[in-house]
């Protein structure tokens, strides 16, 4: 079962109701418009994740000592699960293996003062700091050897050394990024939709109702 978005809250379809039936168009543009959507959808979540951020940080800030609010989250650990998620899905926006893509020249076409495209390509960067296999992308640790006055080892400390921590700067530019790439793809959504209702009108009958029906539920 598929969702409809409402047009009111996404530009990704038209109204549905009891006595409309959708069926799944299988043209390049009808795939390309679908690509274009779930890129905006990929934004609209580094939009919202930001700005969630940007409230954790600010919660962080007022609580002073970074400990639990008193909602008893901690504002480090949701910041830092809201930035992971919005790096992730900025950059899946210009995987190289998508149909349907952002490239680094639409980033250079923005309207954004400073250096837009060394920030885009750090957040390419970030992407494999924090989706490491591997690697802590809070920390480093190491081991070490605790020594008398007369040298000899006395017992193990270990000592971890912090990484940068995320701070509103960062998050804001991201989220300013994401902002005017989403209006990017919103017009070429707004462009490629008409388009595909053209062409759809444009079927066969006997083709359009060969394609397989779509069970579709309104989202709120």
């Amino acid at each position: 079962m598929s969702d409809a978005t409402d047009p009111d809250t996404g530009p990704t379809a038209d109204d549905t109701d009891d006595t409309v039936t959708m069926r799944a168009l299988d043209t390049a543009d009808a795939d390309e418009l679908a690509g274009l959507a779930d890129l905006f959808s990929e934004l609209q979540t580094v939009l919202r994740c930001c700005e969630a951020a940007v409230t954790a940080l600010t919660a962080h800030t007022a609580n002073g000592d970074g400990g639990p609010a008193a909602s008893g989250d901690d504002p480090d650990v949701v910041a830092e699960a809201l930035w992971t998620t919005a790096v992730l899905a900025y950059t899946r926006c210009f995987a190289t293996d998508r149909a349907v893509r952002l490239t680094a020249d639409d980033v250079a076409g923005l309207p954004l003062d400073g250096e837009v495209t060394r920030w885009h390509e750090v957040l390419l960067r970030l992407r494999d700091h924090y989706a490491a296999p591997a690697d802590n992308p809070r920390e480093r640790f190491a081991v070490n050897a605790v020594t008398g006055t007369d040298d000899t080892v006395s017992g193990i400390a270990i000592t971890s050394t912090p990484l940068a921590p995320l701070d509103e700067v960062t998050v804001r530019q991201t989220g300013a990024l994401a902002y005017q790439l989403a209006r990017l793809v919103e017009g070429r959504l707004g462009e490629k939709h008409p388009e595909v209702r053209t062409a759809a009108a444009a079927l066969p009958r006997e083709h359009l109702l060969s394609l397989p029906e779509v069970e579709v539920t309104t989202r709120t």
